[in-house]
């Protein structure tokens, strides 16, 4: 039985929903320190792709992250490791982050003042967190994204270190899709917190 087990949860994490934990307030209040997220990853194999307005996890396109400290506890590191393994946890030896995305392929984003906007259209963002406003203080573009890139940012805009701030890098800012491992599904722990998204985010 325990052989079945883990075969399940194997074809569910590689297939279908993993699971990853929050580090940061990047995404709050949508998002919590230390909450777990269920995340979609059948839906890039079946034609979906991502949208504005969606929760999405990737994996750190390019020093995005800092080097993650490694823990010198061996039986720490293996049921880490094991959890990893199975998809409850994200493996320590990958970074990933989770930001929404703004634009995508071909779209300009810009902001100026209080106000996003992609293709000149004003963006309404009721997910930001209480006291931002879009820009944060700080303004960019237009840039215009590149295809097979999409354009994200944190709903906490003054504590996310997202694409406004890495446009010197690779993508100018921008996130390569095949980095994107799937929408966020929900918040499946704690219980206090738990919510659902639907299965390609919204």
């Amino acid at each position: 039985m325990a052989a079945v087990g883990l075969v399940v949860a194997l074809l569910i994490k590689t297939c279908l929903f993993q699971v990853f934990t929050i580090p940061s307030g990047s995404m709050e209040n949508t998002l919590r320190i230390g909450d777990r997220v269920g995340v979609n990853k059948l839906a890039p194999l079946t034609g979906w792709e991502p949208e504005p307005g969606q929760p999405v996890v990737f994996k750190d396109p390019g020093d995005w992250l800092p080097p993650q400290p490694t823990d010198g506890n061996p039986i720490t590191r293996a049921l880490s490791s094991a959890l990893g393994f199975i998809g409850l946890v994200p493996p320590k030896d990958d970074n990933y982050l989770v930001k929404r995305v703004i634009a995508t392929g071909g779209q300009t984003v810009q902001c100026s003042g209080t106000t996003l906007t992609v293709n000149g259209a004003k963006v309404d963002e009721p997910y930001l967190h209480p006291g931002d406003d879009s820009c944060a203080g700080l303004d960019f573009g237009p840039v215009t994204v590149p295809e097979g890139y999409v354009w994200v940012e944190g709903d906490h805009r003054s504590d996310s270190a997202d694409s406004r701030y890495h446009q010197r890098g690779p993508g100018g800012g921008a996130v390569p899709v095949d980095n994107v491992v799937g929408p966020v599904s929900g918040v499946v722990w704690p219980l206090n917190h738990l919510d659902w998204f639907g299965w390609v985010g919204r």
